[in-house]
């Protein structure tokens, strides 16, 4: 039977609750295989795995049980190996890299922040900010609302400033929370949003960081700041750009 794996830890991590389960219905036993230095929090994989909203809980769960304990790699939802073997081969062959990341992470959480921008306030923003708009705009109304290629090239040249607005925004964003974070990682595009990034922050900078992210969101009364966490450090499992979740590991997902 194929091998779920959840994360990696030291073998020196403490035991996880007795009858702790994981992934599955029924839910599958929690298990450990150690490779000298290192451990797999593992359990049998179910067949036809999908992202249901209970896997994805009990996923969470086993990994929130394991970190509370000491330093946990998290693994993605879906992360199957072909059986045991395959999980403690990877352990051997990635020894160093795993202590690496074990020590880099400990007694750290991600926290996720996306900002985007309300709409009105934007808008409002971008006028003030530019006298050329809103001579435009006054010229228009006074003409009556202006021609149709008045009101295409104003529109044009608001959605320009918007435009260059959310990409220094991205950038206050990013510079506001560097300062407090011991790593940074950029999420992938989304379309409604302006920033996708990930924080790596210590526990003991966790309220700082939080503070600074509400004095970002106080500031700017034309972004919306949404922060996640916190997070296993999921985005700094894999150092680069590149974070495969197990090498040579089957995706169920």
């Amino acid at each position: 039977m194929s091998t779920y794996v959840y994360g990696i830890t030291a073998a020196s991590h403490p035991a996880l609750p007795e009858g702790l389960g994981g992934v599955g219905d029924p839910p599958m036993q929690i298990r450990v295989l150690t490779e000298g230095e290192l451990a797999a929090i593992v359990s049998d994989a179910p067949e036809n795995l999908r992202p249901k909203r209970k896997d994805l809980l009990a996923h969470q769960n086993v990994l929130a049980e394991a970190g509370a304990e000491g330093c946990v790699l998290p693994m993605r939802f879906g992360s199957v190996a072909p059986d045991d073997s395959a999980v403690t081969g990877v352990l051997a062959e990635r020894m160093e890299h795993y202590r690496e990341r074990l020590a880099a992470l400990d007694n750290k959480v991600e926290y996720n922040v996306k900002a985007s921008h309300v709409e009105e306030a934007v808008l409002h923003q971008v006028m003030a900010e530019s006298p050329e708009l809103r001579g435009m705009a006054e010229a228009n109304r006074q003409a009556g609302g202006g021609t149709y290629e008045q009101k295409l090239q104003l529109g044009e040249m608001v959605a320009a400033a918007v435009k260059a607005r959310e990409a220094t925004d991205a950038a206050e964003v990013r510079q506001a929370l560097e300062p407090l974070a011991a790593d940074v990682e950029a999420g992938p595009e989304s379309t409604g949003w302006l920033a996708n990034v990930s924080f790596l922050v210590d526990r003991d900078s966790a309220a700082r960081f939080l503070e600074a992210a509400e004095s970002l969101r106080e500031s700017r009364p034309y972004l919306e700041v949404r922060v996640n966490g916190p997070l296993p450090p999921y985005s700094f499992v894999e150092p680069g750009p590149a974070k495969p979740a197990v090498p040579s590991a089957e995706h169920a997902v």
